[in-house]
C-alpha cells in the first residue's frame, strides 16, 4: 500500500498492476474520499484536528468528530505522501484487503461501486504459531502461568510492537490494574533510548525499575508483568477474557478471530478509525480513549483505565461479549471452503488469469 510507485515498472513491463492493502476497507474508504476532499482543497487536518466538528464519509456510517481522525491524516508533513500514495492507488486493476466481509460489510459494498478499482476480501490474515513445540521458555512459563486462572478472568494488556510508554504513564498503568482487583497479563517494553537511532522498543533487564516501588509483590497474587509476547497464543487461551489494545490492524483482525472483547486506546496511523469501527459500528469493545494521540504526550489517568477495565471485564458488558463471539464464528467462516473470504480470493486469481 506504500509502494503504488511501482506501478509504473509494471506498466512498463505490461503486467497487471494490484495492491495489497493491509489495513481495513473502512480506512481505505475513509482515506479515498479524504485524498477526493484534499484534491479540491476542501480538507484542512489543522482546523479538524482535536475538534468535535464531523466528517461526513460517505462510505461509513458513523460521523467522524475532528478528534477521532486517525493520526495518519493530521500530521500535516506527512499528508502530501500519504495523498499521492492513496491517488496511485486508483490506477490499479485491482485492491487486495485484509478484511472479511461480515467485518465491513457497509464500507465494502460501498467501494464495489465502480467508482474504485474491484475490492478482494482476502483476509484475515493472521500468523496462528499455537504448537506447543513452537513455544519458547519465556512464552510457556506465561502459558503456565495462564492455565492456573479461571476461564475469561484475565485482561490482556498489549500495544503492539511500535508503542511503548514513559514513566508517568506506566504508574498511571500500574495503579489502575492495582486498584481494579483484576486479574492481568500486561506486556510491558521499554522505550527506545533518546538520541539512538532506535526506533523499536526493547526489552527491561528488570522490569521492576519501570514499576511503582512494590507493586508487583501487591499485585503477586493477581498479575503477571512480561515483555513481547506472543498475542495469538495469549489470546487463543481460555483464561483471557478481554484485551486494553492500541487497535492496530493485525491486533484487531486476532482479538476479532479469538473472540475477545477489546477495551480501544488507540495511539497513531489508522488506529483511532479502527477504533470507532470497533466500538461504534460493530458493538464489539469498549473504549478507554479514543482521542488519545500517542505523540501529544498526554497522560490517560488511573481512574480512566481502570474504569474501561472494570466495563471490559464485567457483565454489564455480555452483549458486546456475545457479539465479539458472534463475529469470531463469521471470521472463521469467511476463510473456510465457501466462506466470502476464500470466493474473493478465487475471484481474484480469474481476473489475473482472464
Amino acid at each position: 500500500m506504500f509502494c503504488s510507485s511501482f506501478i509504473d515498472v509494471a506498466n512498463e513491463l505490461g503486467a497487471p498492476s494490484y495492491v495489497f492493502y493491509t489495513c481495513g476497507a473502512t480506512f481505505l474508504a475513509f482515506m479515498l474520499h479524504v485524498q477526493s476532499l484534499f484534491d479540491r482543497g476542501e480538507f484542512d487536518p489543522a482546523e479538524l484536528k482535536d475538534s468535535d466538528a464531523e466528517l461526513a464519509v460517505p462510505d461509513i456510517l458513523s460521523l467522524i468528530p475532528g478528534k477521532l481522525l486517525p493520526s495518519a491524516v493530521v500530521q500535516p508533513d506527512g499528508l502530501p505522501n500519504l495523498m499521492r500514495q492513496t491517488r496511485r492507488m486508483r490506477e490499479a486493476r485491482g485492491i487486495l484487503v485484509n478484511t472479511f466481509h461480515d467485518f465491513e460489510s457497509h464500507a465494502i459494498s460501498s467501494l464495489a461501486t465502480g467508482q474504485t478499482p474491484p475490492l478482494y476480501t482476502v483476509g484475515p490474515i493472521i500468523d496462528l504459531k499455537l504448537k506447543k513445540g513452537d513455544r519458547t521458555a519465556g512464552e510457556k512459563e506465561v502459558v503456565d502461568w495462564l492455565d492456573r486462572q479461571p476461564d475469561s478472568s484475565v485482561v490482556f494488556l498489549c500495544f503492539g510492537s511500535m508503542v511503548s510508554f514513559g514513566e508517568e504513564q506506566v504508574k498511571e498503568i500500574a495503579n489502575a490494574l492495582e486498584v481494579s482487583g483484576q486479574r492481568f497479563l500486561w506486556s510491558l517494553r521499554k522505550p527506545p533510548q533518546k538520541g539512538k537511532a532506535e526506533f523499536f522498543p526493547s526489552e527491561y533487564d528488570d522490569v521492576k525499575e519501570a514499576l511503582p516501588d512494590g507493586f508487583l509483590d501487591r499485585t503477586a497474587g493477581l498479575g503477571k508483568v512480561i515483555g513481547w509476547a506472543s498475542q495469538t497464543r495469549i489470546l487463543a487461551h481460555p483464561s483471557v477474557g478481554g484485551i486494553v489494545s492500541h487497535c492496530g490492524w493485525n491486533s484487531t483482525l486476532e482479538s476479532t478471530w479469538f473472540g475477545v472483547p477489546v477495551a480501544t486506546w488507540p495511539m497513531r496511523a489508522e488506529q483511532q478509525l479502527n477504533a470507532v469501527t470497533l466500538v461504534r459500528e460493530l458493538e464489539v469493545a469498549v473504549e478507554i480513549r479514543m482521542s488519545y494521540r500517542l505523540l501529544s504526550g498526554e497522560v490517560v489517568p488511573a481512574e480512566e483505565i481502570e474504569r474501561g477495565i472494570r466495563f471490559l471485564m464485567s457483565t454489564e458488558n455480555k452483549g458486546r461479549r456475545k457479539k465479539a463471539k458472534e463475529m469470531s464464528d463469521k471470521c472463521r467462516k469467511a476463510v473456510e471452503d465457501g466462506g466470502s473470504s476464500y470466493r474473493s480470493i478465487g475471484r481474484f486469481i480469474e481476473d489475473v488469469i482472464n
